[in-house]
């Protein structure tokens, strides 16, 4: 069987790396072609556009790069039409991949959404629109199955979250020797801040003014696979943090505390028991028309999960120096890592076992 798979973001790559591997586990001579990032090329998947060139965040910036991103789908749309998949399966990403989904309903090709667009945040119209144009939809949030059945009568699937895969996948293959990373004995402070260079550039240079107020500890950046080295250089110049990268699950493991951008990698730091502040800041026009079409009280996974605030959010104007530095000092406290650590256990076992991504990959296989 085809599938052409489109995933726009590191997070998607991720998830949808581990889908193209059980899928061609169960169908060994399936035929995949891509857009996404090097985990799907090198599970398996014909990668025929990289995500480093569709991460556009914030308002403002897909408007300026709305003549890239034109190109992009007319390319798409060719470039389906030439593979002629069975099926299409839409990766998170969802200004990009609805579109597709769209037009992919005027060729009648079977459309399935794996990671729901988050409808709950903003523009909850667009139910009629997923409704009309896709087939199928998983969902990876507990709490998005009562959203999607009960309040909009629209049946969806929650098989588990794929973040238990990759997290257990690497645990059972890690090896200690990989701490050979870390250059001295002090303890380690991660700062995970993207995969996008306008959100790196807003934390980074945030985060370096509080580095001196903390000589007992390393700072080490979790480096982005699209990123190139020279970027985190430029802004970090000579100031006391390192920068590996390709290695946030092995930064996180020999963690005592994270500095988190908002996304996938509040969920994953919480998912190593890593006490975390989460940090997010974008352009001042795209924070202003965010705040106006958003309705989310967290931006972080962790909170909208438990539905409470268990991280620290510093967002836009909060996002400063001293906030930071404070945050950072509470959660270094061992009081205070040991309260987390159990709503860090309850939040484990709301998402879920784990065997998600193959349970996602057979129930694909067999509609």
């Amino acid at each position: 069987m085809k599938y052409y798979i489109i995933a726009g973001e590191a997070s998607g790559d991720l998830h949808a790396s581990n889908l193209i591997k059980e899928i061609i586990k169960l169908e060994p001579n399936a035929d995949i072609r891509a857009w996404g990032g090097d985990k799907m090329q090198n599970a398996g998947a014909n990668v025929v556009k990289h995500f480093k060139d569709l991460a556009f965040m914030g308002f403002y910036e897909v408007l300026i790069n709305l003549r890239t991103i034109l190109k992009n789908i007319s390319f798409c749309k060719k470039d389906i039409l030439e593979f002629n998949p069975d099926k299409i399966i839409f990766v998170d990403y969802p200004g990009f991949n609805m579109r597709i989904a769209k037009w992919s309903k005027k060729y009648k090709f079977q459309t399935i959404y794996y990671i729901a667009p988050q409808l709950w945040a903003w523009n909850e119209k667009r139910i009629k629109k997923i409704k009309k144009y896709i087939d199928s939809l998983y969902v990876i949030l507990p709490f998005e199955k009562e959203f999607f059945e009960t309040k909009h009568k629209y049946p969806v699937k929650f098989l588990g979250h794929p973040l238990l895969d990759s997290i257990s996948n690497f645990k059972k293959n890690y090896d200690s020797s990989s701490e050979q990373i870390i250059t001295n004995k002090k303890a380690v402070i991660a700062i995970l801040p993207g995969s996008r260079k306008q959100e790196i550039k807003k934390i980074l240079n945030t985060v370096i003014k509080i580095v001196d107020y903390f000589p007992d500890h390393q700072f080490i950046v979790a480096g982005a696979p699209n990123i190139e080295l020279s970027y985190y250089k430029s802004i970090l110049k000579n100031k006391r943090i390192k920068v590996i990268e390709n290695k946030t699950y092995e930064i996180l493991s020999i963690s005592t505390a994270a500095i988190v951008t908002s996304g996938t990698a509040t969920l994953e730091t919480a998912l190593f028991k890593v006490p975390q502040v989460v940090c997010y800041k974008s352009s001042y026009f795209s924070y202003f028309i965010a705040k106006l079409i958003v309705n989310i009280k967290y931006i972080s996974l962790v909170n909208l999960i438990m539905d409470q605030q268990i991280v620290k959010e510093l967002i836009q104007q909060d996002c400063n120096k001293d906030k930071i530095r404070n945050e950072l000092e509470k959660i270094l406290d061992l009081n205070n890592k040991k309260s987390l650590q159990i709503k860090y256990d309850e939040l484990t076992s709301i998402l879920g076992n784990n065997g998600t991504s193959k349970r996602v990959a057979l129930d694909i296989i067999k509609k």
